[in-house]
């Protein structure tokens, strides 16, 4: 017997529809539009002179991360932060500057910076994995660009990161979940990978029941089938953007 459909029509293995639209910000250094089923977010990356106060002196550079959803992502209308910003803004984008810090050689920048800047436009679930995932995008073609290449310095881009959700929903291991199906899950759980296939960042949590070794398994199992084919779209995306 075929196993059951998810409420959108999609196998328990199966991605929401995903498009990456390069070069959506023109004064970007580098720029895309993510968007995975209705989730929706724009990702910047921008070279910068210059580096925090504790790192100068020490000839490196740096990379961060903003990120923030506009008032209206939500349906529901979404206050914008204050100058501290909210504590879940605030953990996205420690993971999406700690997956990135993962593929960019920090010797090569010379004491700069690069943001990246990540806005939710509309919010569906998985905001946070499309946004390591676009943000991705936009390095690569800043990088692609030359962004921060002055002097013939090699490029300080050496690897790809991307990233998914996985979770158990009635008790199934699912991928890719949308808002309905987050909501209800018993885990939850966001994964961030190398192209080379180690990972970055397991984010797992027991929302109403623990899970097991074996489920555990089977969401890394969904994970892998996942970030494999977001690696094909980001590589299609910025050879688009190179274009």
């Amino acid at each position: 017997m075929a196993a059951a459909k998810r409420h959108d029509g999609r196998r328990a293995d199966q991605l929401r529809p995903v498009k990456i639209t390069p070069g959506f910000v023109g004064g970007a250094d580098g720029s895309c539009l993510i968007e995975t089923g209705r989730t929706r977010v724009i990702c910047t990356a921008s070279f910068c002179k210059g580096v925090p106060r504790w790192r100068k002196g020490s000839g490196l550079g740096w990379l961060t991360a903003e990120y923030g959803m506009l008032p209206a992502s939500t349906g529901a209308r979404k206050a914008r932060p204050t100058s501290k910003g909210d504590s879940r803004g605030i953990e996205i984008q420690r993971m999406i500057g700690r997956a990135l810090r993962n593929v960019v050689r920090l010797d090569r920048l010379g004491e700069n910076t690069i943001y990246l800047d990540c806005d939710v436009l509309e919010a569906d679930g998985g905001t946070r994995t499309a946004s390591v995932t676009g943000a991705q995008v936009s390095l690569s073609l800043a990088a692609a660009r030359g962004a921060w290449s002055g002097g013939g310095r090699r490029s300080a881009v050496v690897g790809r990161a991307a990233a998914v959700s996985v979770g158990i929903v009635d008790g199934r291991a699912l991928l890719d979940l949308d808002y309905a199906e987050d909501s209800r899950a018993q885990v939850d759980m966001n994964v961030a990978m190398l192209r080379g296939g180690m990972f970055v960042e397991l984010q797992g949590t027991a929302e109403r029941t623990p899970f097991t070794g074996e489920q555990f398994k089977r969401m890394l199992a969904l994970a892998r089938r996942g970030i494999a084919g977001l690696f094909r779209i980001q590589t299609q995306a910025i050879r688009n953007g190179m274009k």
